[in-house]
């Protein structure tokens, strides 16, 4: 996952209705055709039912994006 997933999801989302399990945000955003990235954000959310979207942006996986070594970028 990037630093933007969360961006990614919550845009994905826009709408949905609360409390949702994973599996209908993910189907939630199948029907909206969004791209692919997003879904695969979606998909990497913990099984567990989410009460807002604050939860949900709280629970996707986050990673820094790029190649940088940790702690800095290389010189």
């Amino acid at each position: 996952m990037t630093a933007r997933d969360d961006l990614r999801a919550q845009k994905a989302l826009q709408g949905v209705d609360f409390p949702a399990s994973k599996d209908d945000l993910v189907g939630y955003a199948e029907e909206r055709d969004v791209d692919a990235k997003s879904l695969q954000a979606l998909r990497a959310l913990p099984d567990q039912r989410f009460e807002s979207m604050d939860d949900v942006v709280e629970a996707v996986p986050q990673e820094p994006e790029g190649q940088d070594a940790p702690g800095g970028t290389e010189r």
